[in-house]
């Protein structure tokens, strides 16, 4: 669940394609053709209802936070690493958090998703990037 969840909210934000999500979507899927949530995932064409059938039908008490964060700080460092305008990825990060389950969006790290852009308004580009470069350096060791 925490790896569909990541993959659902980024593909949901246009963070990363359609074809992409459909890729690792129908992987998943044929590794495990018994999974129901896989199986509603792959019938569903509309990805804001897909977001929300994965906001509904995860198991919170048994949802591991630690994981899903890893693998989305993972993909996040990615796109910020390719990312030239910083504008753009601080958009995109805000609505991003906004997506998150509420029981997820006011934990740490996910928390300055919603935050990091603030310096940017008095021109400070490097503490932006600081603070995503610490998010996105949150679960490494």
């Amino acid at each position: 669940m925490e790896e569909l969840l990541a993959y659902t909210i980024l593909r949901s934000e246009e963070l990363i394609s359609e074809d992409e999500y459909n890729k690792w979507l129908d992987e998943l899927f044929l590794s495990h053709p018994e999974n129901e949530d896989l199986l509603c995932l792959e019938w569903q064409t509309d990805i804001k209802k897909a977001m929300l059938y994965m906001k509904t039908h995860i198991d919170y008490n048994n949802f591991n936070l630690n994981l899903f964060g890893k693998i989305l700080m993972s993909k996040l460092e990615e796109i910020y690493t390719n990312c030239t305008d910083i504008k753009w990825f601080a958009d995109r990060m805000y609505a991003l958090w906004e997506s998150l389950p509420e029981n997820i969006r006011h934990t740490e790290p996910f928390q300055m998703l919603c935050c990091a852009d603030d310096p940017l308004s008095w021109g400070e580009e490097d503490e932006t990037r600081n603070i995503y470069e610490c998010m996105l350096n949150y679960y490494k060791n």
